[in-house]
C-alpha cells in the first residue's frame, strides 16, 4: 500500500517506528539456508563500559552498509552483534563507584564483587546496544553474544586446555608490563609509547678492590637498588681486563660482578650498563644467561618494597629524588643530562608501565604466528587497503610470547587448580573438584583472569557455537568481512587470525576492511582534552540517523582518516530534504493506475537518457561496492539523485505530467521506476528515509530492506539517445551560465538561435529550451548572423541570444560602471594597507594573508566587470 508523505521530512517522528517495523518483520534475522549463499560480518564487540562515539558510528555504519547491500543481493546475510566484558575498563569503573561508597574489593570478597559486577553489566551493559539501534544497525539481535556468556566461556576454557596440552600455554617467571594504577599485568600490545622529557643520570660504581670505578648512565636511578651486575661488551678493549672483578653497588654496599655480554653496545655512552633483571626485559635475558639473582624492589603499586632498605614504602618518584640527592652527596653522581625518550604507558589509564619480573601465564607465540603469517601471504585473508598487511607482518614476525594472565576478578578465571597436598596443577575446561594427579580434594583455583583479548580472539567462531559442531558454525564460518580501525590490527585482528588458523584450520574472514579515524573539522583527533568530540547521538537527535550515516560515508576511503564538520552534516541533511521533496512531487502527481516498477513500451528521448544513466549508475555503484569503495559509490549516487534526477529529469517531465493522457501515464511509470531504483541503491546508506519513501510508492514486497538489489539491464542501455540528449542538456546549461553571468533573471525571456549540425535533436527538444532556458522561441539552423548577440558555445552548437532581448543596454552599463567604481575603491583601500610597511610588519601573518586574498578577489571581480562592459559597448 502506498501512503502520502508529510510536507517536511522529520526523522525524529519516523525512525523509531521504522526500526520497530524491521524488528517485528524479522528482517535482520539470518537463517542457514542451503538455497542461499552466506555472507557474515561479526561486529567488533564494543565494551560494556562504552557509549556510542564517532569511531563506533563510523565502524557500524560501514558494516551496516555492507550487510544491507548483501541482504538485498539475496545472500543469507548475518551481522552478528555482541559486547565485550572489557575486564580492565569494567573493573576500574566498578571499583571507582565502590570507592565513592567507601567500599573496596577486599571488603566484598571475590564472589560479592562479581555479583556487583554482573549487576553493573545488567544495568549499563545494554546501553551501547540501544545506541547502535538508534543508528539503524541491522544486526541479528536474536544472536546477540557477550564475551562472558556461557558459550564464549566454554570456548575460552577449551582453547586454554588445548593450548596447554600442546605446550603452547605455560606458566613462568618473565618480565611483564605491570600497570601500577590498574594493578595488573598487560600485554605488549596494550602498551602505548610516547616521547617524554627525562634525564640520564651518569653514575660512578667503585671497584671493590679500590683501584678505580666504572661510569654508566641510567634513566631510572631508583631501580639501582635491584642491580645484580654491570655489563660490558666482550670485545671492548677498554674493559676486558675488568671482566670478573667485583664492584660495590653505591648506597646499598652489595658486591656485584662485572660481566661480558654481547647485548651491550660498545659505542653507546661509556659502553657500560647496569643490569637489573627484575625491572628491565633486556636485563632479565642477560640475567638468565649469566645466572644472576633477581631482586624485585617494587610493590604492585610502584612503591619501593622491603628490598629497598631505607627507601621502603616510598613512591618511585620520591625514592628517585632521595636516591639522586644521596648519590650527589656521596660523590657517585657525575652529571645529569636532559633527554627525550620513549616511555611505555598503559593504554587504559595512561599511567607509566613498570617492567617487572612476575610469575604469569603465557602463550608461546612463534608456533602460532607462522601459519597465521602464511594465511595472509597466501591471500586467504586480504587487507584493504593492502598496505596495512605490513603492520600485520611486522608485528607477527617480531612477536613475543603473550602474557595472558591478569590480576583482576572480572573476566574468565584461569581454568587451573593447584593441589595443596602434592603441589601439582590440574588444567580442565570443565572445572575440577579434585587433583588430577593425587586425587586430593584440597585444591584451589588460580586467582587470575585471562586477558580480555584472549576471549575476543575467538569471537568469529565462538559466537557461532564452537567448540560444539553447530549448524550456524558450519554455514556462516568462515566469515566474510571484518570492518575495523587500523589501531587494533595487532590487538585483535592478528589474534583472531592465529586463533582461527589454530583451532578451525582456516582464516576467520576473507577480507579485513580498515577504516581511519574520525577527526574534527581542523583535522585534529577528537579527545576529551581538546573538547572537540561530537556526540553522534546528538547529531541523530537533531538531524536523524540517515544524515549522520551519509556524513560518515561521504568521501570515505579505506584506511584514510576523515574530517567531520557541521557544514558536512548540513549538506547531508539538505540531500535528504532534496530526495524527500522529489519523492513528494512524484507522489503528488501519481495516478492510481501506475504499478510498481513497470516501464512503458514507448519511451521519449529524455526517458531513455535518464534510464541509460540510471542503468550505468547501477553497474558502477555495484562495482564500487564490490571493491569496498563505499565513498565513491555514494558520491555517484549523490550526483545522480541531485543533478540528473532532481535538477533535470523532474523538470523535463513536468510538461508531460501536466498534459494528461497516455503521455502522463508513461512518464509517471519512468519516474516511479527510476525513483524506486535510486532508493534501493541508497538504502544501505540511508535506510530510514528510503524505507519511508519506498512504502509510499507503489511497491512489491513488505520492506525495501528485503527488496532485490538493482542489476544492470542491457535493455536499458541507450548509448545513442544518451549522447544525443546530452547535447541538449549541455546547451541549456551553457545558456543558463551565460544569463547568470549577465545577471538576467529567469523571468526575462529571450529568443534563442542554435547553430548546429545536429539539428534534429535540437528541433525535437525545442520545448525544453523554453521551459528550462527561459527561451521565448527557438530557431535551429546551420548559421545565423546576429550582430552583438550574447554567445554560448558547446561541443555541438553555438547558441546566439540577441542582447536586446536580454537587457536594457543603458541601464546595464550604468549598473556595471557603478559596480566597477565600488570595486576600484575597495582595491584602493586594500592596496593602501598592503603598501604600508607598518601594517605588513606588525599585523599578524594571517591578517596580512587575508588582505592579499581580498585584493586578488577584488581584482578578479574588476576584470569580469570590465569584460561585461566591453561586451555591451
Amino acid at each position: 500500500m502506498s501512503k502520502e508523505l508529510e510536507k517536511v521530512y522529520e526523522p525524529g517522528k519516523v525512525e523509531d517506528a521504522i526500526y520497530q517495523f524491521w524488528l517485528d518483520g524479522g528482517y535482520f534475522h539470518a537463517k542457514a539456508d542451503p538455497e542461499k549463499k552466506p555472507y557474515t560480518i561479526v561486529i567488533p564487540p564494543p565494551n560494556i563500559t562504552g557509549q556510542l562515539h564517532m569511531g563506533h558510528a563510523l565502524d557500524e555504519t560501514l558494516q551496516d552498509i555492507l550487510i544491507r547491500w548483501k541482504r538485498m543481493q539475496g545472500y543469507s546475510a548475518l551481522w552478528l552483534p555482541g559486547t565485550d566484558h572489557a575486564s580492565i575498563a569494567t573493573e576500574a569503573k566498578i571499583v571507582q563507584a565502590m570507592r565513592e561508597e567507601g567500599v573496596t574489593k577486599e571488603d566484598l570478597g571475590r564472589e560479592g564483587f562479581l555479583e556487583r559486577a554482573w549487576a553493573w553489566k545488567e544495568k549499563y551493559g545494554g546501553r551501547i546496544v540501544e545506541q547502535l539501534k538508534k543508528l539503524g544497525s541491522s544486526c541479528d539481535w536474536e544472536r546477540e553474544r557477550f564475551t562472558l556468556d556461557e558459550g564464549c566461556s566454554k570456548a575460552v576454557n577449551t582453547v586454554f586446555q588445548r593450548l596447554y596440552e600442546k605446550d603452547l600455554i605455560y606458566r613462568g617467571e618473565r618480565i611483564i608490563n605491570w600497570c601500577p594504577h590498574c594493578l595488573t599485568s598487560i600485554s605488549d600490545a596494550e602498551v602505548e609509547y610516547a616521547d617524554k622529557a627525562g634525564h640520564f643520570w651518569h653514575l660512578r660504581y667503585p671497584l671493590a678492590d679500590g683501584s678505580g670505578y666504572l661510569e654508566l648512565a641510567t634513566t631510572r636511578p631508583e631501580t639501582m637498588l635491584g642491580d645484580t651486575a654491570v655489563a660490558v661488551h666482550p670485545e671492548d678493549e677498554r674493559y676486558r681486563h675488568l671482566v670478573g672483578k667485583m664492584l660495590i653497588l653505591p648506597l646499598v654496599g652489595r658486591e656485584i660482578p662485572i660481566i661480558a655480554d654481547e647485548y651491550v653496545e660498545m659505542d653507546f655512552g661509556t659502553g657500560v650498563v647496569k643490569i637489573t633483571p627484575a625491572h628491565d626485559p633486556n636485563d632479565f635475558e642477560v640475567g638468565l644467561r649469566h645466572n644472576l639473582p633477581i631482586i624485585n624492589v617494587m610493590n604492585d603499586d610502584a612503591t619501593i618494597n622491603e628490598n629497598g632498605g631505607e627507601y621502603c614504602g616510598l613512591g618511585s618518584e620520591e625514592a628517585r629524588k632521595r636516591i639522586v640527592e644521596r648519590l650527589e652527596k656521596e660523590g657517585y653522581l657525575v652529571r645529569v643530562e636532559d633527554i627525550s625518550h620513549n616511555v611505555g604507558t598503559c593504554y587504559r589509564c595512561g599511567h607509566v608501565v613498570e617492567p617487572r619480573v612476575s610469575k604469569q601465564w603465557f602463550v608461546r607465540m612463534e608456533p602460532l604466528a607462522k601459519p597465521a603469517i602464511e594465511a595472509v601471504k597466501n591471500r586467504e585473508t586480504v587487507f584493504i587497503p593492502e598496505r596495512f598487511d605490513k603492520i600485520y607482518f611486522n608485528w607477527m614476525e617480531n612477536i613475543k610470547d603473550w602474557c595472558i594472565s591478569r590480576q583482576l576478578w572480572w573476566g574468565h578465571r584461569i581454568p587451573v587448580w593447584y593441589c595443596d597436598d602434592c603441589g601439582e596443577m590440574t588444567v580442565s575446561a570443565q572445572g575440577a573438584k579434585a587433583c588430577a594427579h593425587c586425587g586430593s580434594e584440597h585444591i584451589h583455583q588460580d586467582p587470575d583472569t585471562l586477558d580480555t583479548w584472549f576471549s575476543s580472539a575467538l569471537w568469529p567462531f565462538s559466537t557461532l557455537g564452537w567448540p560444539d559442531k553447530t549448524e550456524d558454525l558450519d554455514y556462516f564460518f568462515p566469515t566474510n568481512t571484518l570492518v575495523t580501525g587500523y589501531d587494533i590490527i595487532f590487538f585483535w585482528v592478528a589474534r583472531m587470525i592465529f586463533s582461527s588458523v589454530e583451532h578451525m584450520g582456516k582464516a576467520p574472514f576473507d577480507t579485513v576492511l580498515i577504516h581511519g579515524l574520525v577527526r574534527d573539522a581542523q583535522g585534529r583527533k577528537m579527545s576529551k582534552s581538546l573538547g572537540n568530540g561530537i556526540n553522534p547521538l546528538e547529531v541523530i537527535a537533531s538531524y536523524g540517523a540517515d544524515t549522520l550515516r551519509f556524513t560518515l560515508a561521504t568521501g570515505n576511503a579505506p584506511g584514510n582518516d576523515m574530517r567531520f564538520s557541521d557544514d558536512r552534516v548540513l549538506a547531508s541533511r539538505n540531500f535528504a530534504n532534496k530526495l524527500w521533496n522529489a519523492a513528494r512531487f512524484v507522489l503528488m502527481n501519481l495516478d492510481e493506475a501506475v504499478g510498481p516498477e513497470e516501464l512503458p513500451e514507448a519511451l521519449a528521448v529524455e526517458d531513455k537518457w535518464v534510464l541509460s544513466k540510471y542503468n550505468t549508475l547501477v553497474q558502477e555503484v555495484t562495482e564500487n561496492m564490490e571493491r569496498f569503495e563505499l565513498g565513491i559509490a555514494l558520491s555517484k549516487l549523490y550526483d545522480f539523485i541531485w543533478d540528473v534526477f532532481c535538477d533535470w529529469y523532474l523538470e523535463l517531465t513536468k510538461p508531460r505530467v501536466s498534459a494528461g493522457g497516455q503521455a502522463r501515464v508513461e512518464v509517471q511509470q519512468v519516474l516511479v521506476y527510476v525513483l524506486t531504483g535510486m532508493l534501493k541503491l541508497l538504502h544501505p546508506y540511508m535506510p530510514f528515509i528510503t524505507e519511508e519513501v519506498w512504502q509510499a510508492l507503489p511497491h512489491k514486497g513488505e520492506s525495501i530492506m528485503v527488496a532485490q538489489w538493482p542489476v544492470y539491464c542491457e535493455s536499458l542501455h541507450f548509448p545513442e539517445d544518451d549522447r544525443e540528449f546530452e547535447k541538449v542538456v549541455t546547451a541549456i546549461r551553457a545558456i543558463r551560465n551565460c544569463r547568470a553571468e549577465m545577471n538576467v533573471p529567469p523571468s526575462k525571456k529571450a529568443h534563442v538561435y542554435i547553430e548546429t549540425g545536429a539539428g534534429e535533436i535540437f528541433n525535437r527538444c525545442a520545448g525544453f529550451f523554453e521551459k528550462l532556458a527561459s527561451a521565448s522561441g527557438v530557431q535551429v539552423g546551420e548559421a545565423f548572423d546576429i550582430p552583438g548577440a550574447a554567445q554560448a558555445v558547446t561541443g555541438d552548437a553555438r547558441i546566439l541570444i540577441p542582447m536586446d532581448d536580454l537587457i536594457d543596454r543603458e541601464k546595464e552599463l550604468a549598473r556595471l560602471n557603478k559596480e566597477k567604481a565600488s570595486c576600484e575603491k575597495d582595491i584602493q583601500i586594500v592596496n593602501g594597507k598592503l603598501n604600508n610597511p607598518g601594517f605588513v610588519s606588525k599585523a599578524p601573518a594571517a591578517v596580512v594573508e587575508g588582505e592579499r586574498a581580498k585584493l586578488a578577489a577584488a581584482q578578479e571581480k574588476l576584470a569580469k566587470i570590465q569584460t561585461s562592459i566591453d561586451a555591451l559597448q
